[in-house]
């Protein structure tokens, strides 16, 4: 009986702190999801479609760069995180996520003078002070994630959590103070997202101190392996692959607002966007509730990925998850099927509600995406990205054709269907493919 009583008070320890992470979860997803639904219906009620549109035209801008450049190098910051802290050596790390988003931002700048440059050439000048903001908001919002994301790793998840949370309110509060007080223009309401990105990310690097310090002392102390590693060339190599087929996932992404907007009208891309923000994003938000939970413990668990034990443990968590995930998305998909018109007339401007009936389906399409996204979580542990890659740009090629198709022959309509099945096909694929590699 001596030994069961530290034996539970171990256990019953490990359950509390795990309890508190995954509630620090809860309400910063929760606080994300809820500033998400009230910042669509102001800006909805402040701007008309067509800025609405616009905004949203622009936001694929920041998606491309996130997607393809400070996204990737995030997704490397925190999977190389549990590493380096068992190797005593955070500050080489460090040094080199910050050596990596220089390169980046250097890159980004480029990109910026290069549109400049094809909107001066295109005669459509008025698009520069959208693509600037679009760009600025970019390297902000990146920065912000590449620091949340260590900061989860860290397991410092109240911070993340108040960051997320007060991050979704300050976007929308801010851009929609802009438009009332400046003008319903869809530049000032991306300048109001800069400005709050720029909040945040000083507040991030406040309490970025934190884990600086702690690191400091359990390296001089001798806590760790205490090897030098070249963490660079691990994050890169790590980090390419997912750059790679960034650019083909921002392709599928994008394709259904700039498909709509070439073949129907800046108008129908407004109509959309807050079906999708109102559908997609918030069950893709909440199911991320499991994916921040998960992301550091799996890592952490995993290590470097050489012990079969801790790999098995970890497989059968994520594939638990994955079911949940799916479990939930059917539970949504039935409430909003059956409230799909109160719930429109609640969160957006009365022009918005004739598409209401769509909303399931987008919820749908979300949950299916972020299912096949938490089972991806398997590949990642295991340092397997560039095996994703074939899947991730295979199922992004067929995504953009359906999308242009949908939005040729349906419109709005017809861009739901074509999310719905690129969603169902990329989670098979993930599947299939986790499975040939042995982790089911």
């Amino acid at each position: 009986m001596a030994v069961g009583f530290p034996l539970t008070n171990i256990l019953s320890d490990r359950t509390r702190r795990l309890g508190k992470e995954g509630l620090w979860v809860v309400i910063g997803q929760g606080m994300a999801v809820l500033g998400s639904l009230i910042g669509v219906r102001l800006l909805t009620e402040a701007l008309d479609p067509t800025a609405y549109g616009e905004l949203a035209l622009g936001m694929t801008v920041a998606t491309l760069v996130n997607q393809t450049i400070l996204g990737p190098l995030g997704v490397g910051a925190i999977r190389f995180y549990a590493p380096a802290r068992e190797s005593a050596d955070f500050g080489g790390y460090l040094r080199a996520v910050r050596a990596l988003a220089m390169q980046a931002t250097a890159l980004i700048v480029s990109m910026w003078v290069v549109s400049l440059g094809v909107l001066s050439v295109a005669h459509h000048p008025r698009w520069n002070a959208l693509t600037t903001a679009s760009l600025a908001f970019a390297v902000v919002s990146g920065y912000n994630a590449i620091l949340n994301g260590i900061q989860n790793a860290a397991r410092q998840r109240s911070i993340v959590a108040l960051h997320q949370g007060i991050e979704s309110w300050a976007r929308y509060l801010i851009a929609a103070s802009f438009v009332a007080l400046l003008g319903a223009s869809s530049a000032l309401a991306m300048v109001g997202y800069v400005v709050s990105g720029v909040l945040i990310l000083v507040s991030q690097l406040l309490f970025f101190r934190k884990i600086g310090s702690q690191s400091a002392i359990r390296e001089v102390r001798g806590i760790g392996a205490a090897r030098k590693i070249d963490w660079r060339d691990g994050i890169w190599k790590f980090s390419w692959p997912i750059s790679i087929f960034g650019i083909f996932t921002w392709g599928q992404l994008a394709s259904d607002r700039w498909a709509l907007g070439l073949l129907t009208s800046t108008r129908d891309v407004g109509m959309y966007s807050a079906l999708l923000q109102l559908g997609y994003y918030p069950v893709s938000m909440a199911t991320g509730v499991a994916v921040q939970f998960l992301t550091p413990i799996l890592f952490q668990r995993v290590g470097d990925a050489s012990d079969a034990g801790r790999n098995a443990k970890a497989r059968h968590l994520t594939w638990r998850l994955t079911a949940v995930a799916l479990a939930l998305t059917g539970a949504a998909f039935i409430v909003t099927f059956a409230l799909h018109a109160q719930i429109f007339r609640m969160l957006v401007a009365r022009e918005y509600g004739g598409i209401s009936y769509l909303l399931p389906w987008m919820i749908l399409a979300g949950g299916i995406f972020a299912a096949a996204q938490v089972t991806g979580l398997n590949l990642m542990s295991q340092m397997k990205t560039r095996k994703i890659m074939v899947a991730k740009i295979a199922t992004s090629l067929v995504g953009i054709a359906l999308s242009f198709a949908g939005a040729r022959w349906l419109g709005v309509k017809g861009i739901v269907i074509a999310t719905l099945t690129f969603s169902t096909l990329y989670f098979l694929a993930i599947a299939w493919l986790s499975r040939r590699e042995g982790l089911v």
